[in-house]
């Protein structure tokens, strides 16, 4: 069967663009704050369970996405002051505690509503045409909040105050924190905001989803593989880094099988990370 050219650049458009709001928030906790946060699957999760009992409380779909992510961004902030900040020193720890998190919050999901998958429907029904081709609007609009959260990231890092203060704090913790900068309170707003941003790309996602416990769990591994390709820092790196392993196993999987498109970004994924290394341990002699 032939393969339309403008679905396939439709569909690896909208799996990578995907890909960049769920990465967005480990962006955040990752690039910026330095932390590998294992639980960001799980907070994800949290907010799709989020907008599903808003939904079902008669609220709405709507009402769960814009009140996802301040949920979802308390639950990071409580579990930075409570876990990670105290081992932010120590990687292998911090690796280890977030991980045990995320255990914590999948069995209270289990326990809460189940171990059943469920489903929401999108609250944007029909197609629109692009370029004589249709498309779900929902995932059209899905598409737009990937780039409108893109763009929003690029001027608060890049065109604002706070931006500023957290780039100096990325460059030189030491400095920032001689020059007055309260560190540890940039680094618990920094990572509750990634986690915002994790919150708002499961509530986001839902209708597109089958939302079950173990759903953060495939969006985990591609989302860090987004950030570390990445070629350059910031928000439209990661962009970068979302098109390249999100939209590349989109294009393979029209071809083969999601399994050898899976193959292909990870082997991908490693040949660049391998340069990249290459590059950094050059710059570095």
């Amino acid at each position: 069967m032939p393969v339309d050219p403008v679905l396939l650049l439709l569909d690896a458009t909208a799996q990578a663009l995907t890909l960049l709001l769920v990465a967005s928030g480990l962006a955040v906790t990752f690039g910026l704050v330095g932390v590998i946060n294992l639980a960001h699957g799980e907070l994800l999760m949290a907010g799709a369970y989020t907008a599903l009992a808003l939904d079902r409380a008669g609220l709405g779909f709507w009402a769960g996405l814009a009140l996802a992510p301040l949920f979802v961004g308390l639950l990071g902030l409580l579990l930075d002051l409570l876990v990670v900040r105290r081992l932010r020193e120590r990687p292998l720890d911090t690796l280890l505690a977030t991980w045990a998190a995320a255990l914590v919050i999948r069995q209270t999901v289990v326990a809460l509503f189940g171990p059943a998958s469920h489903t929401i429907q999108p609250p944007i029904e029909g197609s629109v045409l692009v370029l004589g081709a249709p498309y779900p609007a929902y995932r059209l609009l899905v598409m737009a909040l990937a780039l409108l959260v893109t763009g929003l990231l690029t001027w608060l890092l890049f065109a604002t105050r706070v931006g500023l203060m957290i780039r100096g704090t990325v460059a030189d913790r030491t400095l920032a924190a001689a020059s007055g900068l309260a560190v540890r309170r940039l680094d618990a707003a920094a990572f509750a905001f990634g986690a915002a941003l994790a919150g708002l790309a499961g509530a986001a996602t839902a209708p597109l989803l089958s939302i079950d416990p173990q759903m953060g769990l495939g969006y985990l591994l591609p989302a860090f593989l987004a950030v570390l390709v990445a070629p350059a820092g910031g928000p439209v790196g990661t962009a970068v880094g979302a098109a390249l392993v999100g939209g590349g196993e989109s294009l393979v999987s029209a071809f083969a099988s999601p399994v050898v498109a899976q193959l292909a970004v990870l082997g991908g994924a490693a040949v660049l990370l391998r340069r990249v290394a290459g590059r950094r341990a050059g710059r570095e002699r």
